[in-house]
C-alpha cells in the first residue's frame, strides 16, 4: 500500500523530521520485517537521513548547500529563478530506503528521516512504500 505524508515548509529552506510519522506507517501496516522507501516527488525538495539530536546539524547542513549552491547567480537561465533549489535536491536526493525490523526502522541512535525543502515555504507531499515480508 502507499503511503502520502503531507508536510508544510515554513522557510526557503529547512528540513522537517519526518521519523515519526514514517514509524506510525509501519506501525499501521503492522510490518514486522521489511523495508520502508521514502520518496520525494519534487524538483526542488528532497529526502536524507541525518543527525537528529543536535539542531545545529541541520542549520549547518543547509548553510553550507547555500555555500555551494548560491540563490543569486546573474548566470542562471531558468525563469523561476530556483535553480538552486533543483541543484540542491538533486544533491541530496529525492528518496531514502529504510530497512524495518521488529516491526521498528533501523535508524542508528542519532539518526532521523528529514524531508528537505529547498523552495519553501510550500505544502508539499513525500510518498511511502512499505515492502514486507513474512
Amino acid at each position: 500500500m502507499l503511503h502520502e505524508i503531507s508536510v508544510q515548509s515554513c522557510k526557503r529552506d529547512e528540513m522537517i523530521n519526518i521519523t515519526g510519522q514514517v514509524q506510525k506507517i509501519v506501525a499501521k501496516e503492522n510490518v514486522q520485517e521489511g523495508l520502508a522507501v521514502v520518496f520525494c516527488a519534487h524538483t526542488t525538495a528532497g529526502i536524507t537521513i541525518n543527525e537528529n539530536a543536535d539542531p545545529d546539524v541541520q542549520k549547518d547542513f543547509l548553510r553550507r548547500l547555500d555555500e555551494i549552491y548560491p540563490w543569486n547567480m546573474a548566470e542562471d537561465r531558468h525563469f523561476e529563478g530556483n535553480s538552486a533549489a533543483h541543484l540542491k535536491s538533486s544533491t541530496v536526493g529525492a528518496s531514502q530506503t529504510v530497512i524495518i525490523h521488529k516491526g521498528k526502522l533501523l535508524l542508528g541512535q542519532w539518526q532521523g528521516i528529514y524531508f528537505c525543502e529547498f523552495d519553501g515555504p510550500r505544502a508539499r507531499t513525500c510518498f511511502v512504500k512499505i515492502i514486507w515480508h513474512n
